[in-house]
């Protein structure tokens, strides 16, 4: 079948090179990468993957933790920075989305 209609997209210039890296070493040209994007949508009736957010660690989820122990954590937090231990929260971040755990952190 015949490609014939243009789409015109705007994306982070981070992630298109994140990607286009990625498919480089697949082999998959970007068109046809979303092509088939495109063609899983059609078959699978939605997006073809999850979407959630990601879940914080138990240690770093209040949700999961009672008054006292948040109280702990905070004060262990203001402890770090008294003593200089202290990291950028970009490093941090980066570190969560690779799928880290906390004990790595």
């Amino acid at each position: 079948m015949e490609k014939s209609t243009t789409l015109n997209l705007r994306v982070n210039p981070e992630v298109k090179k994140s990607a286009e890296m990625v498919l480089s070493q697949l082999g998959v040209p970007m068109a046809t990468a979303i092509d088939m994007f495109l063609r899983q949508i059609t078959l699978t009736g939605g997006v073809p993957f999850i979407v959630s957010l990601p879940k914080a660690p138990n240690s770093v989820n209040v949700d999961m933790m009672n008054t006292s122990l948040i109280r702990e954590k905070l004060n262990e937090g203001m402890l770090d920075i008294s003593n200089g231990r202290v990291r950028p929260a970009r490093e941090i971040f980066a570190e969560f989305k690779e799928g880290r755990t906390d004990e790595a952190l």
